[in-house]
This record gives C-alpha cells, sequence and structure tokens, in this order.
C-alpha cells in the first residue's frame, strides 16, 4: 500500500522550515507521496496580512519541486474554512488503495481532540508529529497515547527543526532585512517581483 501524506497550512510564505520538516517525515515514515496543500482559509487561526490564495499556491509550487514533492489546490477550491477532514476524504476518495498521513507540528498535534470532527479524522489518516525541542517529546508522547484511546494512529518523530517561521519572513520583508536562507531562492524571487508582505519596491 502506497504511502500519501499531506502537510497542509497557510504557507504564507512557504519556508525552508517547512521544507526541512517534510524532508525528515518523508524519510522517516518512508512516505512515498507528499502533498503540501495550502489552505483558503484556516480555521483554527486569524489570517494576518494574507496574501493572495494564487500567490501562495504559486511560491508551494516553486518550493516543493525540486524536492519532488506535490501541490494541491483542493482547499484553495472549496468554499468556506479549510478543514482537514473535509481534504482527506476528498485524497481518500481519489486514492482509495493509499495509506493516509497528516504531518503536523507540535502545536497543532496538541489540540487534535478538539478538530472539527475528529473522530473521522483519525479514522482517515495517521496523525504524525515533531516535537519543537527535546524537552517536548514527552508531552507529544503521552498526548499520542490519549489519541490512541480516542481512537487515533499517531507516529512522533524526532527531526531538528529550522528556527525560521512565516512570522519571522514576513517581519524581514516588512523591515527590509533579507530572506536569503530563510526561503527557496525561487520563493524570494517571488516575493520581490510581486511585492509580496509590504517588502521596499526596487523599482
Amino acid at each position: 500500500m502506497k504511502k500519501l501524506a499531506m502537510f497542509g497550512g497557510t504557507f504564507n510564505p512557504v519556508h525552508n522550515g517547512h521544507l526541512h520538516l517534510v524532508q525528515g517525515f518523508r524519510e522517516r515514515l518512508g512516505l512515498d507521496r507528499v502533498l503540501l496543500i495550502p489552505s483558503r482559509v484556516p480555521p483554527h487561526k486569524a489570517a494576518a496580512d494574507l496574501a493572495d490564495a494564487k500567490d501562495r499556491l504559486g511560491m508551494c509550487r516553486l518550493a516543493a519541486q525540486p524536492y519532488g514533492l506535490e501541490v494541491s489546490d483542493l482547499e484553495l477550491l472549496r468554499e468556506g474554512p479549510s478543514y482537514t477532514v473535509d481534504t482527506l476524504r476528498q485524497l481518500h476518495q481519489a486514492n482509495p488503495d493509499a495509506e493516509l498521513y497528516l504531518l503536523m507540528g507540535a502545536d497543532m498535534f496538541l489540540t487534535l481532540e478538539h478538530w472539527y470532527q475528529s473522530e473521522e479524522l483519525f479514522r482517515l489518516a495517521r496523525m504524525c508529529a515533531v516535537p519543537r525541542d527535546e524537552n517536548g517529546r514527552g508531552e507529544l508522547l503521552a498526548y499520542a497515547k490519549h489519541l490512541e484511546s480516542l481512537g487515533a494512529k499517531t507516529h512522533v518523530e524526532e527531526l531538528s527543526l529550522l528556527p525560521i517561521s512565516s512570522t519571522l519572513v514576513r517581519e524581514h520583508i516588512a523591515q527590509g532585512l533579507p530572506i536569503t536562507g530563510l526561503v527557496p531562492k525561487a520563493v524570494e524571487e517571488y516575493i520581490t517581483e510581486h511585492h509580496l508582505y509590504g517588502g521596499i519596491s526596487n523599482g
């Protein structure tokens, strides 16, 4: 059975930390395919300074190509909030013979039981997370046991994380600071060309 994983988020913008995390998961879990899925309207947080969907999708495609990752616009095409369970249903229908994996960071993992239709979520895919640091592993493992009592299948992986966030990237751009090394070169060029995130225009 093929292993198909989704990694969702606003990707505002996609950065090297995202790619490093996904690569780590792919190697540890032996994933055959990984989909980056930008969300249209994130249900769990306010979307401040959110770039247009076509820009976030375009940047994801540029970032994904060198790594052999795939990008899906499933959530961008749906109306309303981007509920992960709806996306997993669509992936399951399109790939009935694949085993689905949901990749995420620690913060998201620790809220899973409160997600929309969480029982269905647990039925459809394996929940995969990585601790923020070495001190967070115990908390994740304890919560993973709790989720398993609710019917979830979990994987807590130890991966090194890069100290990069989309917020950090946007702050650097707004302040006129370089973002080289924070995002792929192609994404940096896209941001500059389209004057995203309040950057200082050179043209």
